[in-house]
């Protein structure tokens, strides 16, 4: 069987490790002891390395083990190279405990600024050393092709072969409009009615299509394709404009929930507001995931209960936590 460039220099690199342990050590059985093998083992490793060398490196009697000049030579060289191995190491336990680098997330930009913008000091204050780059995009970002360690996007929207991580819980897509839009037109009982009213469309960066709304009651389901005098591709550009009276807005709950609470926007047709599955964080890779990554993971874990506003909620709300059928869920 052929044996690849890389399998020859990780078995080399094995049997020289085993050398300058039992060079430190003078002694078969503590170094065998060190490295988790058995002295047989490691007495197999040290005879194939002087046999690939083709010189003798140790000198071994049942008493003792010494050293031969050329096993001085290895050792010499062989030394600062472990050295810097374990320095390497030491750093990346560094990184583990005390998290550090930079971490490249790309975001629905509805949840960038209502969920994780208000969360971000919070984050930076907790790890310091941590560099995070926020890019807001609506689109299907891929985050391997443009090495971006996570995105956040609603679970409907995510890639099956991904890892995702919950975030954010369940919402319903809410239509919206203005007091002074309501005063002023006609009532809205069901979705068809939305087809006599000036409806704010949003065309999406994910397709650039304007898409029909959806409601659902009762196990009922009905998409309705409105009409409107506006189109624009910014939820926050929506909420504005429905604030201002321009017409109906068809927006997720967070994005609303301010405005709702402070009476310049009026929720329509409650019964008929849809679920969204919730928010996911989502990673190519369960193997090697970037400590800042790991952080940031653990930070929304411990933040799980963010409001709807996207401050950090007070201690003792319970979490309501569903399942998306989608991508697959490593942590709910």
């Amino acid at each position: 069987m052929k044996v690849s460039r890389e399998q020859a220099a990780a078995n080399d690199f094995s049997k020289l490790s085993a050398f300058v342990a039992v060079a430190e050590h003078r002694h078969f059985s503590r170094a065998a002891a060190q490295l988790g093998i058995s002295p047989s083992t490691l007495t197999q490793a040290i005879r194939a390395l002087e046999e690939h060398l083709g010189v003798r490196l140790l000198n071994r009697t049942t008493r003792s083990v010494s050293l031969t000049t050329a096993g001085e030579e290895l050792l010499h060289h062989m030394q600062p190279v472990m050295g810097a191995i374990d320095d390497a190491l030491d750093a990346m336990n560094n990184f583990r405990d005390n998290p550090r680098g930079t971490l490249r997330l790309s975001i629905v930009r509805a949840a960038a600024i209502t969920i994780i913008a208000p969360l971000v000091p919070a984050f930076l204050r907790e790890y310091p050393d941590i560099a995070l780059e926020i890019v807001t995009d609506d689109s299907d970002a891929d985050i391997v092709h443009e090495r971006i360690d996570a995105g956040i996007r609603i679970g409907e929207w995510i890639e099956k072969d991904m890892v995702a991580v919950r975030i954010f819980d369940e919402y319903r897509m809410l239509t919206v409009a203005s007091p002074e839009y309501i005063a002023k037109h006609p009532a809205i009982s069901a979705p068809e009615d939305l087809r006599a009213h000036n409806c704010i469309q949003r065309r999406w960066s994910k397709d650039g299509a304007i898409h029909p709304w959806e409601f659902g009651s009762n196990g009922r389901r009905s998409q309705v394709v409105v009409n409107g005098s506006f189109v624009v591709n910014d939820p926050n550009v929506i909420v504005q404009a429905a604030i201002d009276g321009v017409g109906i807005a068809y927006l997720a709950e967070m994005v609303v929930a301010a405005a709702i609470s402070e009476g310049k926007l009026v929720p329509l047709l409650e019964d008929w507001a849809p679920r969204m599955s919730g928010l996911f964080l989502y990673y190519s890779s369960r193997r090697q995931v970037p400590v800042p990554l790991q952080a940031f993971i653990a930070f929304m874990r411990r933040h799980k209960n963010a409001v709807r506003t996207g401050q950090i909620a007070k201690p003792g709300r319970a979490d309501h936590q569903q399942s998306s059928p989608q991508p697959h869920i490593l942590i709910d």
